[in-house]
């Protein structure tokens, strides 16, 4: 029997339906009942809440959060090799689980939201940081999701999480940073998947800032990569290819141009995304 559910164990049922993971849709199937459920209860009390999970698989992370309590799961999933399988645990807990056959970074999720809700998922490691930079890019702000609980290459969390001076920092610290507080839960050993991966795995949180710093989301992305794309320039030299008078941009936005990328936090991005909304006429 299964620790969280009477269904059965990941397995048989990946066994049943001949599941491979597919490299293509960067799949890693975590089979570990016991660590599926420590990631559902790291999303919090989910009984009056509906989660959007992307890219589920077999369905362990699936039968984790409604056997937490989850008032409803959307589940994306691309792989219609999965679909049988997520509809055994559909039939086992009637009118709390939808599949949504689909590429992920197609759909319209602010459309899925119904009262409450989460995003939680083990996020195909080809998708992920495109997935995260469209929540957080989401207009309006505040978001139609209050909490992100997401798996990604310890990598990758590191620098969601890096701050300024740290090796890790940059666009991706950046845009996280201003728009969420996250942070870093716990990490995730390779063997708990199926196939395992060359690296660990960790899980992240994000709590969406009610009232983040004004920037352009648009403009923004625009100087942080003109910014961490000389990254051993100082500003002075990276920011020219904004096409605007760097002194100036400097200068306004109160930042030393012998400053790196790296030393500059999310309010200095802030400011000289504003500023250069100024001097490029469209702010």
């Amino acid at each position: 029997m299964s620790p969280i559910d009477d269904l059965p164990p990941l397995r048989d049922v990946i066994a049943r339906h001949e599941l491979r993971a597919i490299k293509a849709f960067g799949q890693n199937f975590l089979l570990d009942l016991n660590l599926t459920a420590r990631i559902a209860r790291a999303a919090g009390d989910l009984r009056e809440v509906t989660v959007v999970e992307v890219g589920p698989g077999p369905g362990g992370l699936t039968r984790a959060l409604l056997a937490a309590g989850a008032k409803r799961v959307v589940a994306i999933e691309r792989d219609r090799r999965c679909i049988a399988a997520l509809a055994e645990i559909e039939a086992h807990y009637p009118g709390r689980l939808t599949v949504i056959e689909g590429d992920a970074l197609a759909t319209d999720m602010a459309a899925l939201a119904d009262g409450p809700t989460r995003i939680v998922a083990n996020l195909p490691y080809n998708i992920a940081t495109p997935l995260l930079i469209g929540w957080l890019q989401t207009e309006p702000w505040p978001p139609w999701y209050e909490l992100m609980t997401l798996m990604f290459q310890r990598e990758v969390a590191e620098r969601i999480v890096a701050e300024p001076g740290a090796k890790a920092y940059g666009r991706l610290g950046v845009v996280s940073g201003w728009r969420s507080e996250a942070r870093l839960l716990f990490d995730i050993d390779p063997r708990a998947f199926t196939p395992a991966p060359k690296v660990t795995s960790s899980v992240v949180s994000f709590v969406p800032r009610p009232q983040p710093l004004e920037a352009d989301t648009r403009l923004l992305e625009r100087v942080t990569a003109a910014a961490f794309g000389q990254r051993r320039k100082m500003l002075r030299q990276s920011l020219k290819s904004l096409g605007v008078d760097t002194s100036a941009l400097l200068d306004m936005s109160g930042i030393d141009g012998t400053s790196r990328a790296e030393e500059i936090d999310v309010a200095g991005f802030a400011a000289l995304t504003r500023n250069f909304a100024i001097l490029a006429g469209t702010g």
